[in-house]
């Protein structure tokens, strides 16, 4: 299993995201943790996501709810293969590179261009 990685912004999208419904459901929040959960631990196992809409990210929908795991693939320097995740998106929210705020575009080159990344998704 390859270990994994948190960005500030993943972090801060995820709590954001289970305290919005939480205010509501509470169970439902927990429930939508769960399953984020549960897709980020797969990708630790087999990363299967599709190519990102920023270069060298992957992104992994998570099943059967409208969120979508941005991640990227690296190395660490004992050569193991790393996770990093990048946001925790709502599937309605426009992040693709035409639509994404020039903030987020310059963060996600930024990131991207600044760490050793695979090529391609296993």
């Amino acid at each position: 299993m390859r270990p994994v990685l948190w960005s500030r912004h993943a972090h801060e999208d995820f709590r954001g995201i289970i305290a919005y419904i939480a205010r509501d459901n509470p169970t439902a929040a927990r429930t939508i943790a769960t399953r984020i959960d549960q897709t980020i631990r797969a990708l630790a196992a087999t990363p299967t996501g599709r190519r990102g809409r920023v270069s060298g990210t992957y992104e992994k929908p998570v099943r059967a709810l409208p969120y979508i795991i941005a991640y990227a693939l690296g190395d660490e320097p004992r050569g193991h293969e790393t996770i990093t995740i990048l946001r925790v998106i709502h599937g309605a929210r426009a992040t693709g590179p035409k639509k994404a705020g020039r903030r987020e575009r310059r963060w996600l080159n930024i990131w991207v261009g600044t760490h050793s990344l695979s090529s391609q998704a296993r």
